[in-house]
Formats: C-alpha cells, sequence, structure tokens
C-alpha cells in the first residue's frame, strides 16, 4: 500500500468497516455482544488502541477475536500491524458519559443517534430483499413505515425463526429512512445492546443520560427483544422509553423470534405495548421463495450456476435464509477457488455436511398429532392413563414412532406421553416391534404415518 500517513488515517471509518466484516464472518449475536462494546481509541505508531468497557470484555476479545481483528485492521490499512485492547478507569468512563450527556443538548440530533446505532449493512436493503408468500406482510408493513412521513404503526412488531429476514428488514428500513430522510434521528441496536448502555449508565450513577439520548430519538430500533425476556430492571427501562417515545409521535420497530403473547418473561404489561401496533410475522420459507432468492444471488455473481443446481440447493437446504446464502457461498467458493465444476453432485460433495443437519427433524408433537389423527381420538387421549384398546394401541405406536424418528430417550418420551416411566416406553416399543411382523393393519400403519412424518 506504499508509505503510511498515520495522520490521515480515519479511525471511525476504519472501524466500522472492519465492523461490518466482522458482523459478515461472525453473525449478528456475536458481534453484537463481543464486537459492539469496542470502540477505536487513538492509533499510535503502527498500533490501533481499542477500548473495552471491562476487563471480562478485554480478555475475552483477545482471547478469540483478536487475530482476526488485527488481520482485518490490517487489510484496510497496511500501517496497522498490531491491535492493542485496554479497559477505561471508572473515573474515565463517568466522564465519557457526562461529556456525552452535555454534548445531547448542543450537537445534531443525527450524530446522537450514530452513537447510539450499530453500524448498518450496506447490503441490506429493500431492493436486495425477495419477497413471497411467507414474508410478503412482513415486507409490505416494512416498506409502508419506511416511506410514511407519518407514524404509520406504533410499534411494527416484526416476527419470526432465526435466519428468515426479520434483521434484513430492520437494516433496510434504516437505510431508506437516512434516504428519504436524513436529518432523522435513528437509533438501531439488538436489545442485549441496549441492556449493556442501560446497565453501564447505572453502574456509573449517569441514568439521566441514557434517558436523555434514547427518547431524543424520532427512530427507535430494537432486534432480538427476546433478549430481554427476565431482565426486569431493563423492561422497566424499555417500557418507559417506548411510552415516551409513543406519546411523543415517535417511530419505534421492534424485532422478536416470537410473537409478543408468546414471549415468555415478559411483563404483561410489555407484552400488552408491543402488540399495539402491527404484528407482522415472517413464516419459514418455501421451495419457491428460496429458488427466488437463489436466483437472485446467482445473478449478482460472475460465476454462472446451472438451473439444477440452484432448484437441488432449494429443495435441500429448508432451514432459513442464511444457511441457504451460505450454501451458495459454498458451492461458489468451490468453484473459484478449487476450480471444481458446478454440479448437482459436486453441489451435495460440497454441502454433505449441511445436508445431513438439514434433513427434516420430526417432533414428538407431530407425531402424537398425526397418530391422534389418524386414529381419530383426542389429542389428550395421547397423555391419558386409560388402556381401553382403541387408545392404548394409537398411544404404543406413537411411543414407538418416537423412539424411532427422534434422538429423545426412553425416559425424555415417556414425560412427553403424561409423565409415563421408562418402562412403560420400552414395552410400547417391543409391542409395536411384534406387531409388525404379525399384524399387517398395524405394519401399514407404521409404513404411512412414516411416511407422513418424513416426507
Amino acid at each position: 500500500m506504499g508509505d503510511c500517513f498515520v495522520s490521515d488515517i480515519d479511525l471511525e471509518v476504519l472501524w466500522n468497516s472492519v465492523y461490518r466484516k466482522l458482523r459478515s464472518e461472525l453473525g449478528d449475536p456475536v458481534v453484537d455482544s463481543w464486537i459492539s462494546p469496542l470502540s477505536p481509541g487513538k492509533l499510535d505508531g503502527d498500533t490501533l488502541h481499542l477500548v473495552a468497557p471491562s476487563m471480562f470484555f478485554r480478555d475475552w476479545v483477545l482471547n478469540n477475536y483478536h487475530r482476526r481483528i488485527v488481520d482485518l485492521c490490517n487489510q484496510e490499512n497496511s500501517c496497522i500491524k498490531r491491535v492493542d485492547i485496554s479497559v477505561l478507569s471508572q473515573e474515565e468512563v463517568a466522564e465519557s458519559v457526562r461529556t456525552k450527556s452535555k454534548a445531547v443538548s448542543t450537537k445534531n440530533k443525527s450524530d446522537d443517534a450514530a452513537g447510539l446505532s450499530i453500524p448498518l449493512d450496506p447490503k441490506l436493503t429493500f431492493e436486495n430483499f425477495v419477497v413471497g408468500k411467507p414474508n410478503e406482510l412482513a415486507y409490505a408493513a416494512a416498506l409502508r413505515v419506511a416511506e410514511s412521513d407519518s407514524v404509520a404503526f406504533n410499534p411494527l412488531f416484526l416476527y419470526g425463526a432465526v435466519g428468515l429476514g426479520k434483521t434484513h428488514l430492520m437494516h433496510a428500513i434504516a437505510w431508506s429512512i437516512k434516504h428519504r430522510s436524513p436529518s432523522r434521528n435513528i437509533a438501531y441496536m439488538s436489545a442485549e445492546k441496549f441492556m449493556y448502555h442501560f446497565v453501564r449508565s447505572v453502574r456509573y450513577k449517569d441514568t439521566m443520560a441514557f434517558k436523555d439520548q434514547f427518547r431524543a430519538v424520532d427512530v427507535l430500533m430494537i432486534d432480538d427483544i427476546q433478549f430481554i425476556c427476565g431482565k426486569e430492571s431493563t423492561q422497566e427501562e424499555f417500557f418507559h422509553t417506548f411510552n415516551a417515545l409513543v406519546d411523543n409521535n415517535r417511530q419505534v420497530i421492534v424485532s422478536a423470534d416470537k410473537s409478543p403473547s408468546d414471549l415468555d418473561g415478559m411483563e404483561e404489561r410489555l407484552k400488552s405495548r408491543l402488540g399495539w401496533g402491527l404484528v407482522a410475522d415472517i413464516h419459514p420459507t418455501t421451495y419457491e421463495l428460496r429458488l427466488g432468492i437463489l436466483h437472485a444471488k446467482a445473478a449478482a455473481c460472475t460465476v454462472k450456476i446451472p438451473d439444477k443446481v440452484l432448484e437441488f440447493v432449494a429443495h435441500k437446504v429448508t432451514s432459513n435464509v442464511r444457511e441457504l446464502e451460505g450454501a451458495l457461498n459454498r458451492i461458489i467458493a468451490s468453484a473459484v477457488f478449487i476450480g471444481r465444476e458446478i454440479t448437482v453432485e459436486n453441489a451435495r460433495e460440497v454441502l454433505s455436511d449441511l445436508l445431513r443437519t438439514s434433513e427434516r427433524k420430526v417432533t414428538i408433537e407431530e407425531i402424537q398429532k398425526k397418530v391422534a389423527v389418524h386414529y381419530a381420538i383426542k389429542l389428550s387421549d395421547m397423555f391419558s392413563p386409560r388402556r381401553a384398546r382403541q387408545l392404548a394401541l394409537p398411544r404404543q405406536i406413537a411411543m414407538y414412532l418416537a423412539k424411532k424418528l427422534t434422538t429423545l430417550s426412553l425416559p425424555e418420551i415417556g414425560k412427553s406421553f403424561g409423565g409415563k416411566n421408562h418402562t412403560t416406553v420400552l414395552h410400547a416399543v417391543k409391542k409395536i416391534n411384534k406387531l409388525i411382523d404379525s399384524d399387517n393393519s398395524v405394519s401399514e400403519d407404521i409404513k404411512l404415518l412414516t411416511h407422513i412424518l418424513i416426507r
């Protein structure tokens, strides 16, 4: 990279670039937990000094991510050869918090939000989001909020399983608002980051600065709100922050892995508030949506990927969008770095470990429901102590299928059948094994139910 000019290095720009790369490599939970609390301090010669909030954070980062941080910093600027991580003294932290508190009333509001928010991923925009039946409501609601000059829904609550696109939509909303209204003060962070800010303000007895910062925002976006379940003090503060923002007609956007009513450990009054606006769920992907996502990703690649390979991946990798994109990246890397032809056979080999873990996992609840429907009995009969043959046989078949199709132990299976002991389950398994050999009707029923459950 030629000569090094330390004075020309913008540490904030450099660190934000490293931060985005770490998020891409390590994933949101790791970065939000361990990288977000770090901040660039100064550049001394060839050493970048980062600041951690505590010795615990410092030691964890040094032991787990230090080498990669050094490599990425060096890639950004070859002047940087070393990275040192230090911890501010309690007096220094308190002074830093006080300084930020005083600055709230004098600096631009959007600068305040920049101090709270985590960096946005430039790839996560509405233009790059593939829409299908499972996510069309969430997409439409997110777009409406992003493009509205007034508060459309308050809050907008997005929920769905891991890797289905909640974070993508959150980033897309933030980017769109920034583009349309650069002066609006947006604070986007994980619930863990919100808790970190709150705990730090309590620790250094400066909760007023915390309240002033968060209640000055125009748009508050909290990802993975389920993280504060069971954390009463953080919930209390979030509740008051939420109310203050809504009362002042500020937009609140929240995401979680479950709907508000299903968040165990969340206070009832907070559940009620979170369900006030629009609750939009993102369902598991369909084959058509997965194929659409793969086609969109493939179109952006310089490598030609046959349609048959995309169809194969869409059929086989069904867990979530992140794994789907990761599978495609592995196939592309195999072609680019090793020179392997992109075929279905080679894709199957490259993804062999992923395909094993992506096989459909049957749950004991599914087994009980399917067996109950097949034999026209109530689901509650699965847990009943009654021993009538018309109930006992289906129950034993369900136990047999649970042993065959899940990894649960006999005691765990028994517990799922109304607290039966393991000898009862073992007896059921042995009995059904004998009936399979001697009773064609039972044998056919087992085959049919097995096919239904693992199709």
